[in-house]
C-alpha cells in the first residue's frame, strides 16, 4: 500500500510513518514545519518529505491519505481530498486497524511524563527479552528511533489525550484498547480543544472503559483527578503508585532509590536521572512491565542503562563553562517540575530559564496565571513572547527584575548571551524547535 501522511513531522505521525515503512508500505508525507529530530529521522529512513500542503500533491495518487490532527478544514490538500471523495483516515485509526489489533498494548497516558515513562517501559520490555514494538512521542536514546514494529505480541505506546483529527474529536488513546494502561497524572491542558478539566476527565474515563477485566490499570495514587475518573466506574484491577500505595519508594540514595511492592523490597534503582517526576515515572513503568511478564527485579535493572529521551533535560553542550539543556516542558506544572529537578542536581549554581510558551494552551493564555510561580526557582528568566495573545511582561511581573521578555528572537538570544557566565546552567524549554536557539547560544558563547 502507498500512503501519504499529512502532518508527518509531528512526533506521533512521524512514528506512524516509520512503522508503515517498516511494515513494507510505500510512505511519503508533507508538513508545514520541518525540524529535527523528526525530520532527520524520517530522511534517514528514506521517507520523502514535501514542504507545505499544496493541493497538487493529489497527483501522487496514494492508496490512502493519513491525516494528522494538525490538519484542519481549509487545508488545501485536505479540501481536495474531500472534494474528490478520496480515501483518508486518522493516524490513530490506521495504527489501531493495521498494527494494534492483535497486540498486547501497553499504553501510557497522562498530562505529564508520558514520553519518558513510555520510553522506560519499552526499554524494560526490551531488557527483559520481550522485543516490543513501540511508538513514543520523542526519540528514546536507547533505541535511537521513535517507533518500530516487531514480531512479538507486545506494543508500547504513548497514549495522548489530544483529539484524533478534525473529523474525530475523541482523544487519540480511545483507539488503542490497551491491556495494560498507565495513568501518570491528570491536569487541565489543551485549552484549544477542551473546555475544562471535566471534559478531559471524561476522555480519560473513555480510556478506562476500554481496558479489559483481565488487564491492569496502573494509576498515580496521589492524583485526586485520576481517582475521580476511576470512581466513575472501573472494571479492571488497579495497582497504584505513590504514598500509601502498592508501589512505593523506600530508602533514597544520591544515585537512586529502593522500590517496594506491598511493602516488600523489589530492588534498588541506580541511575543518573533526577527529579521526583522521574521517580514516579519509574514506579509506573516497573508496575506496567511486571504485568507484561518482566519481573520487577529485571525492570529495575533495566533502569541502570536507561538513557532517557531526546529533549528531556538533554545536555546540548558546554561552552565557556556554561551548560545548555534542552527540555520539552511547556505546561506550568512540567516547567516547575523540570526546574526543581535541575535545581536539586546543581545546588546553588545559577539556573537560567529560557522559555518559549509555544503550546496552544499557553499561547491562548489559559494557564498564564501559573507561569510566574512555575519559574520562581530559576535565578533568571527569559521569555520569548512573539505570537502570544497576552502580555508576558505583565504576567511575569511577580518575578521582578529577574524576568525579561522579548518578541524579537535575535534580541532574546543576545540578552541571554550577555547575561550568562561560567558555571551557569541554561535550561531552554519549548515544545518546538525554538529557532535552533540551543546551537546558536552555544555558538555565540564559543
Amino acid at each position: 500500500m502507498y500512503i501519504h501522511i499529512l502532518g508527518i513531522c509531528g512526533t506521533f505521525m512521524g512514528g506512524i510513518a516509520a512503522i508503515a515503512r517498516a511494515a513494507g508500505h510505500k510512505v511519503t508525507g508533507c508538513d508545514a514545519n520541518v525540524y529535527p529530530p523528526m525530520s532527520t529521522q524520517l530522511e534517514a529512513q528514506g521517507i520523502a518529505l514535501i514542504e507545505g500542503f499544496s493541493a497538487d500533491q493529489i497527483t501522487l495518487d496514494p492508496d490512502l491519505f493519513v491525516a494528522g490532527n494538525v490538519v484542519a478544514r481549509g487545508n488545501p490538500l485536505m479540501e481536495e481530498i474531500l472534494n474528490r471523495g478520496l480515501p483518508y483516515m486518522s493516524g490513530p485509526q490506521w495504527l489501531s486497524e493495521m498494527v494494534l489489533r492483535d497486540k498486547w498494548v501497553l499504553a501510557v497516558a497522562g498530562t505529564h511524563g508520558k514520553t519518558t515513562t513510555t520510553s522506560m517501559l519499552a526499554w524494560m520490555l526490551e531488557y527483559g527479552g520481550l522485543n516490543p514494538g513501540f511508538l513514543v512521542g520523542g526519540v528514546p536514546e536507547n533505541f535511537a528511533v521513535s517507533a518500530r514494529i516487531s514480531g512479538t505480541p507486545f506494543f508500547v505506546i504513548e497514549a495522548d489525550e489530544y483529539d484524533t483529527g478534525f473529523f474525530d474529536k475523541r482523544s487519540k488513546f480511545v483507539h488503542y484498547r490497551p491491556r495494560t494502561a498507565i495513568l501518570n497524572n491528570l491536569e487541565f491542558d489543551h485549552a484549544d480543544i477542551f473546555a475544562d478539566l471535566a471534559a478531559i476527565e471524561t476522555q480519560f474515563h473513555h480510556l478506562v472503559r476500554t481496558v479489559p477485566g483481565n488487564g491492569l490499570i496502573v494509576s498515580n495514587g496521589n492524583d485526586a483527578n485520576l481517582e475521580r475518573v476511576l470512581q466513575r466506574g472501573c472494571w479492571t484491577p488497579i495497582e497504584r503508585y505513590g504514598v500509601a500505595a502498592e508501589w512505593q519508594t523506600g530508602k533514597r540514595y544520591a544515585d537512586g532509590f529502593d522500590v517496594l511492592f506491598n511493602g516488600t523490597m523489589q530492588g534498588r534503582v541506580r541511575w543518573e536521572l533526577f527529579g521526583e517526576h522521574n521517580v514516579a515515572n519509574a514506579l509506573a513503568a516497573i508496575a506496567g512491565a511486571r504485568h507484561a511478564g518482566v519481573p520487577a527485579k529485571v525492570a529495575i535493572e533495566a533502569l541502570t542503562t536507561f538513557k532517557n529521551v531526546k529533549r528531556r533535560m538533554e545536555i546540548k553542550g558546554v561552552a565557556k563553562g556554561v551548560t545548555v539543556y534542552d527540555d520539552f516542558a511547556h505546561h506550568p506544572t512540567a516547567i516547575a517540575t523540570t526546574i526543581a529537578g535541575l535545581r536539586a542536581k546543581i545546588g546553588n549554581a545559577r539556573l537560567i530559564a529560557v522559555l518559549e510558551p509555544r503550546s496552544n494552551t499557553l499561547k491562548q493564555g489559559a494557564l498564564k496565571a501559573q507561569l510566574a510561580d512555575s519559574l520562581n526557582e530559576a535565578d533568571q528568566v527569559f521569555c520569548y513572547s512573539a505570537g502570544l495573545s497576552w502580555d508576558a511582561q505583565a504576567t511575569l511581573a511577580p518575578l521582578g527584575a529577574k524576568a525579561s521578555t522579548s518578541e524579537n528572537f535575535d534580541g532574546l538570544l543576545a540578552a541571554v548571551v550577555a547575561a550568562v557566565r561560567a558555571g551557569d546552567h541554561v535550561l531552554i524549554m519549548s515544545n518546538g524547535g525554538f529557532g535552533g536557539i540551543h546551537d546558536k547560544l552555544l555558538g555565540a558563547l564559543a
